[in-house]
């Protein structure tokens, strides 16, 4: 019998499951998808930030301050990508004035720190591409941005490392309350019986929650879209730039990715459609109207992939964290939505406590830290030398937009966790993230998967399961 089984594998679920792995318990996280951070972990706008904008002692509120404050010292930890470049709310009159204090307002009131109302001038010193326009701003300095599919792989790697069993293709179609446990049974047939249950189900958490308790409450899919731009506008912000929000999110932002793109978006628009990832002209054509009034010189001839994420918008209005009232041992992480993906270090390490003390846990000694991942360019000439020395494969470049190395896609295949198809590995170590989307190396990442997996090319497929490439050969090779 399992001790917690957590269902999802975003970022929620490993958070949670990796602060889980430091305590002498059994653990498995169950995903539907074909890899782990396949959902809204996915496809958002990778910010982490301050906290200013959850109402006033909510759990968003908490979480958000809390995990904002973690992110630079964990991403050290577990070997994933993070910068602190700070955010600002613009205001462009007088009446968006009063909406920026009211914001810093908040922010105090949440415990957000070093935050400033910045003036016109200073503004543009420090972003001059912003609109002329602009009155005033809400600087503030501890928000971030991450790679949170790369952040959410590196804390399964590691939760992998101290235990956790990371099981792929596992639906979830029913779960049996029992005496003193839970039956989960997937969509194959498989079952496990655990002592404890986790609800990190994103977009379907409400359906997760209604096969056990009777206290419930709904999520409604919320897709937004984005553009990416080239590194070649790099310099058009310093920062992450939002305008005021509204009702429907933060609005359209503008700001640099943690590995050096612009990123322009989302729009915001409710669903049916729990897996409706669509991108519309209309939609982007209004990211595009209404980024200019946050900076008009926008290239978007340097667009390199536009992409749509869905989110879980809660019914309550607020996070839905902890146990189930009528289902002793099944605890929710639901209605996660921005600010989730700030708040999922500090959701999980309090979920993981609330796990542990239910079941008189201890905590391990031996807990294992990341195996660190080579990044090659970033190494030193003589660093690179050595690398090349100890395997040449270092010395290959499969990825001539990110200068991503056969060696490095080698790595990410076996690590645990280890990606076994081609959006795998693009999570991973970022080949097919250029200018080119992989048009040159994705043919060779597949080579080389099939290789190091043992499998034949027709076998490799881009992301979900029967997402095939290859079908079949077109002549018999002598």
């Amino acid at each position: 019998m399992l001790d917690v089984l957590v269902i999802g594998a975003g970022i929620m679920g490993a958070s949670v499951s990796r602060e889980l792995s430091k305590y002498n318990l059994n653990v498995a996280v169950l995903e539907k998808e074909n890899d782990v951070s396949n959902g809204t972990t996915k496809a958002n706008s990778a910010i982490v930030h301050a906290g200013y904008d959850a109402k006033e002692g909510s759990l968003m509120a908490k979480y958000n301050v809390a995990g904002c404050a973690m992110y630079e010292e964990l991403s050290k930890e577990v070997d994933a990508p993070y910068r602190n470049i700070g955010s600002y709310v613009m205001a462009f009159s007088e009446e968006e004035r009063k909406h920026v204090e009211t914001l810093y307002e908040r922010g105090l009131a949440n415990g957000v720190p070093n935050m400033k109302i910045m003036e016109r001038d200073e503004i543009l010193e420090k972003e001059p591409n912003i609109n002329k326009n602009v009155v005033c701003a809400l600087w503030a300095p501890s928000a971030g941005v991450t790679g949170p599919y790369e952040f959410c792989i590196k804390l399964f790697e590691n939760a992998a490392e101290n235990g956790v069993d990371v099981i792929l293709n596992a639906e979830v179609r029913n779960i049996e309350k029992r005496v003193g446990s839970y039956k989960v049974t997937l969509k194959d047939g498989r079952e496990f019986e655990t002592k404890t249950v986790i609800n990190a189900a994103g977009v379907y958490a409400d359906k997760i929650n209604d096969m056990v308790s009777n206290d419930h409450f709904g999520i409604q899919p919320r897709i937004g879209e984005y553009y990416i731009l080239d590194k070649a506008q790099t310099g058009l912000t310093n920062s992450v730039i939002f305008q005021c929000p509204t009702e429907m999110g933060k609005g359209v932002l503008v700001a640099q990715t943690v590995h050096g793109n612009i990123i322009v978006g989302p729009t915001a628009h409710d669903v049916q459609d729990r897996e409706c990832v669509a991108s519309t002209q209309e939609g982007l054509d209004d990211i595009r109207r209404q980024a200019e009034k946050s900076i008009k010189n926008i290239n978007y001839r340097d667009n390199i992939r536009n992409f749509t994420g869905i989110r879980a918008e809660p019914s309550t209005g607020d996070f839905i964290i902890g146990e189930a009232k009528d289902a002793e041992g099944f605890f929710n992480i639901a209605g996660t939505k921005s600010p989730g993906l700030s708040s999922a270090p500090a959701i999980g390490k309090d979920v993981a406590e609330m796990v542990a003390k239910k079941l008189n846990a201890t905590k391990k000694e031996n807990f294992v830290k990341n195996k660190k991942q080579v990044h090659f360019m970033e190494l030193s000439q003589e660093e690179k030398a050595e690398m090349i020395k100890r395997d040449p494969r270092y010395g290959r470049i499969i990825c001539r937009c990110e200068s991503i190395t056969e060696g490095e896609i080698v790595d990410v295949i076996h690590r645990k966790v280890g990606a076994h198809t081609v959006d795998g590995v693009k999570k991973r170590c970022r080949p097919g993230t250029g200018r080119c989307q992989g048009g040159f190396c994705g043919p060779r990442v597949q080579e080389i998967l099939a290789r190091e997996l043992g499998k034949s090319l027709n076998e490799i497929v881009q992301d979900k399961k029967g997402s095939y490439i290859l079908t079949n050969e077109t002549k018999e090779v002598k």
